[in-house]
């Protein structure tokens, strides 16, 4: 399994951006997948999940801010961020499953929140 996110760069508070994750060697239509993040000198915080139904989950804090969504297509995963804030800061990891059952990570794409 590989994944490989990209979309990641330096953005102020209020703009957005928009993750991508390719992942190839799975059959990813029937893969759980989600989005973490690990902000500097804190440990990893899973952000966002989508099932292969296209049922999502986020936490708290990206509620009403981020959308994740998936194009089985294109065997990519994307997570829409909106309303920036730097406590969003930090990297973003894409990898297979959901919290307890994750299996693969990509190698993250940087997000900084800054003016």
């Amino acid at each position: 399994v590989q994944l490989v996110e990209s979309g990641g760069g330096l953005v102020q508070p209020g703009g957005s951006l928009r993750l991508s994750c390719a992942a190839s060697g799975l059959t990813f239509s029937s893969a759980a997948m989600s989005w973490a993040r690990q902000a500097p000198g804190k440990g990893l915080e899973w952000v966002s999940g989508i099932y292969s139904d296209g049922s999502t989950y986020y936490i708290d804090s990206a509620k009403g801010r981020f959308t994740i969504s998936r194009d089985n297509a294109k065997n990519t995963v994307y997570l829409q961020m909106n309303n920036l804030k730097p406590e969003d800061t930090a990297v973003y990891y894409c990898a297979t499953g959901v919290p307890d059952y994750f299996g693969s990570w990509g190698q993250g794409t940087q997000v900084t929140v800054s003016s």
